[in-house]
């Protein structure tokens, strides 16, 4: 997200931001409101995969059209990374994430409009607002926690954030399999037709809007709060740079390579976490209802929380290079077992994915960086744009679905973590530094 891709707008963008001095101010208690930050705007951005579902079946959308959930939603991490920066630097860290929290309450309240036309594109345009939102927060969380504090306690604090983020993967899911997908066992939506169909689909977008109303109203109140300490930090000013100079960057081949690599695997993680439950709940497989399927996406989840902590030891004691390359081969193993077995064998392979994706995108991300010097923050912005991957392969990976079938889709992740795999054994060989 997917938890760490969900994170990458959060790393020092393309454009140089003001740094915020903490000095005089409780940096503890502005920590836990960034820590709050990372759970909120993971935990948000995961109901997507409980919401694709719902959808899908009140509209009857095919597995492509259900997929532009996820296009409409990571769009925004293209179109708003730079701006936000242009926020930050116009008004600060602690009013940007007001902004930002502001911006991701009016994305809820839009599915309300969107409920009462049940229109699908107004749910998209909804989707977008949202992640426009938590595009603006991420801006501002990731270099806000790192400046909180000590310097050389810097990675303790962040690696502490995304562990906060991934608790916010796996908790939503499951509260949203409930509030969300539990009317769809008991309705077979494709026999309805006509005023019965108009009305059951009223009735259960009225669910969604309710849920999302929730977060609204959650949501706000934690910009107000932060509205209140807007004026908590002295924020340094820091020089303006074109932040299309960045994307020189990418003459490197190495650092080439490694933002492919980011694009391929937020798509492909993300591909995966929106087919969860919908490949759960055939017959062949778990052969539950879609409630019951959504509840088991914190595992997908969960993994990658669980992951992240096992990894930061490993990657100690074993070269980045090979543990990304290990990890690309055993999610390649786990997607060939999900695709070519049956049953309780099948789904648990699938969801053992997201363990294995834990490491993938900090490693990917420094692999990419090592020896780009004082252009590392350029850098940043450039894997932060690569996040579109996000928008691009899901719909790729539906239609391959609505083609053939949900298990041969599974090819198209595939591809993108063969992919990876690749890169982890070209980084391990010595490669002569690239000058920064």
């Amino acid at each position: 997200m997917l938890a760490d891709a969900r994170l990458a707008t959060s790393t020092d963008p393309a454009v140089d931001v003001p740094a915020p001095d903490a000095g005089g101010v409780n940096a503890p208690d502005l920590q836990v409101f960034v820590f709050g930050l990372f759970f909120i705007f993971g935990g948000v951005t995961s109901l997507n995969d409980v919401l694709i579902p719902k959808l899908k079946a009140l509209f009857t959308l095919s597995y492509f059209q259900a997929m532009l959930v996820q296009s409409a939603f990571f769009a925004a991490y293209f179109l708003i990374s730079i701006p936000g920066v242009a926020i930050v630097q116009r008004i600060g860290f602690m009013r940007t994430a007001a902004v930002g929290l502001v911006t991701m309450t009016a994305g809820c309240l839009l599915f309300a409009p969107a409920s009462y036309l049940a229109a699908f594109p107004m749910f998209l345009l909804a989707l977008f607002v949202l992640a426009a939102g938590i595009t603006i927060v991420q801006v501002v969380a990731n270099p806000l926690i790192a400046m909180l504090g000590p310097p050389r306690t810097a990675h303790s604090r962040l690696t502490f954030a995304q562990a906060f983020n991934s608790l916010g993967t796996t908790i939503f899911p499951y509260l949203g399999s409930m509030l969300i997908l539990g009317s769809l066992a008991r309705t077979a939506v494709s026999r309805l037709a006509g005023a019965a169909l108009d009305a059951f689909r009223a009735q259960e977008t009225a669910v969604v809007v309710r849920a999302y109303f929730g977060l609204a109203v959650a949501i706000a109140i934690v910009a107000a709060v932060v509205w209140t300490r807007r004026n908590r930090l002295t924020e340094t000013p820091a020089a303006t740079v074109n932040p299309l100079s960045a994307f020189t960057l990418l003459r490197r081949p190495r650092f080439a390579f490694g933002a492919l690599c980011i694009f391929l695997y937020v798509g492909a993680e993300v591909a995966i976490g929106s087919l969860i439950v919908n490949y759960l709940v055939q017959a062949d497989v778990f052969g539950i209802g879609a409630e019951a399927a959504g509840k088991h996406v914190p595992f997908y989840w969960g993994g990658a929380m669980v992951g992240r902590f096992v990894g930061a030891g490993l990657l100690r004691m074993v070269s980045p290079g090979k543990v990304l390359a290990g990890a690309g081969a055993m999610v390649l193993l786990l997607l060939l077992t999900a695709a070519g077995s049956h049953g309780a064998v099948s789904g648990w392979a699938l969801l053992a994915v997201g363990l294995f994706n834990s490491i993938m995108f900090p490693t990917i991300f420094t692999l990419a960086s090592e020896g780009l010097g004082a252009r590392a923050a350029q850098g940043s912005g450039v894997i932060c744009v690569a996040i579109v991957g996000g928008a691009v392969i899901p719909p790729l990976t539906g239609h391959l679905a609505d083609l053939t079938s949900l298990r041969i889709a599974l090819a198209a992740p595939a591809i993108c973590y063969l992919a990876i795999l690749a890169f982890g054994l070209y980084t391990g060989r010595a490669h002569p530094a690239e000058a920064a």
